[in-house]
């Protein structure tokens, strides 16, 4: 257990300076100069002079290498500069608004896993029809684009009835129509996987020796066939939460919901590196990190996992 957490987390280190080293490259790519960025941009009619002063004092004009370990020195210690736009420092404007963005992720993984198990548990293995009306419904909820079922469900929930608030805000009623525009396309993939495993453990010798003791059907699909076909799902949960942060930018947007999104969205228009950079940067922080815990799960969930190899 020691080794295989050793091989993850130095697996999660590399690839963390694979994205800062990409992201710094990247970086260098973007047209302009960073110093009239920082002046603010074509419209301050900063001289050359004044240009130079700042790409001086901020170390752009530095060689490529030495700017690039400077990067790495920041990076590590999360030292992301000041925010060109906001004249902030970027650790503590992500900070403030980070939260929401959170939130929203965990809230929307948690009502994609309910919409999910909730179709496998009802539908799978219980006759012809009510599997291909489970399948066909993940299929359906797996293809709808996110922008498109926010503002469907805006439109519905928020103009027409009224149920929820029409801008996202922080209030938890602002929160549940941005988790099902996120949660709705998930928990179709997530279904898929897991009744494709669910349907097939049903017929497994575990589940037949469960039935031959006495166990009711409940039992055998709740603790026994469940167990076996979340595997999957648990593997797709690592992916669907880079996804979700990912997918906050739009959802933020189109619910007018502050969060990490908004200010990506922002930055990029007003062509805030830092912020930019920094963003980026912690989405694949938490992406890799989700992984790891992913990978560790499946040594709790399968006990299989645990035993030693035999030789």
């Amino acid at each position: 257990m020691t080794a295989r957490v050793a091989r993850r987390v130095a697996a999660a280190v590399g690839v963390l300076l694979a994205a800062a080293t990409l992201t710094f490259l990247l970086q260098q790519l973007v047209p302009g100069d960073p110093g009239l960025a920082i002046l603010g941009g074509p419209g301050a009619h900063a001289s050359p002079a004044e240009v130079a002063a700042v790409d001086h004092q901020y170390g752009f004009d530095q060689p490529l290498l030495s700017q690039y370990v400077t990067f790495l020195g920041h990076v590590a210690t999360l030292n992301f500069g000041e925010s060109y736009a906001l004249k902030q420092n970027v650790t503590t404007v992500i900070g403030q608004r980070i939260g929401p963005t959170l939130a929203l992720t965990a809230t929307a993984l948690a009502l994609a896993w309910l919409i999910a198990l909730a179709l496998t548990l009802t539908t799978a293995g219980r006759g012809r029809a009510r599997s291909a009306f489970g399948s066909g419904l993940e299929v359906l909820l797996a293809g709808l684009p996110q922008y498109f079922l926010g503002i469907v469900l805006l439109v519905v929930f928020a103009f027409q009835l009224g149920w929820f608030p029409v801008t996202g805000g922080t209030s938890l009623s602002g929160l549940v129509l941005p988790a099902l525009a996120l949660a709705l396309p998930l928990a179709g993939f997530l279904g898929q996987v897991t009744r494709d495993e669910f349907a097939a453990g049903l017929d497994q010798p575990f589940a037949v020796s469960a039935r031959m003791r006495g166990t009711s059907e409940l039992e055998v699909r709740w603790r026994h066939v469940l167990r076996h076909a979340v595997l999957p799902g648990i593997t797709l949960s690592g992916w669907a939460i880079g996804a979700l942060l990912g997918g906050s930018v739009i959802v933020e947007v189109v619910f007018a919901r502050p969060g990490i999104g908004q200010l990506l969205v922002s930055s990029v228009g007003s062509q805030d590196l830092p912020v930019v950079v920094a963003i980026t940067l912690i989405v694949a922080f938490v992406y890799v990190v989700a992984n790891l815990v992913v990978d560790l799960l499946y040594v709790v969930v399968d006990p299989r996992l645990r035993a030693p190899a035999e030789v």
